[in-house]
């Protein structure tokens, strides 16, 4: 693959993070999971762990580097999720 594209694939990959910056902010910042599914970005995660292995079966760093990533983002999320659950069930307690 050209460089070219492959720079392409990097940019791709960046944006595709950057966008989950706000949900990573109201679940970790501002305690809020209200409709965030954990089936939901379990299978996201699923998707994500396959392109990973297409990327590498291809060689290409951009889908490597991209999809784990962006695989890191969507756990810090489903932690945060857990997370803020639990606690409102400690506190329910």
């Amino acid at each position: 693959m050209s460089a070219i594209m492959e720079a392409v694939g990097l940019g791709a990959g960046v944006i595709g993070i950057i966008a989950w910056g706000p949900q990573i902010r109201q679940v970790w910042v501002h305690k809020r999971h209200d409709g965030i599914s954990i089936p939901t970005f379990c299978i996201v995660a699923l998707s994500l762990f396959l392109w990973l292995i297409y990327g590498v079966s291809i060689g290409s760093i951009a889908m490597i580097v991209s999809n784990i990533l962006t695989l890191s983002v969507i756990l810090i999320i489903i932690i945060g999720v857990r997370r803020c659950r639990n606690l409102e069930v400690l506190a329910a307690d």
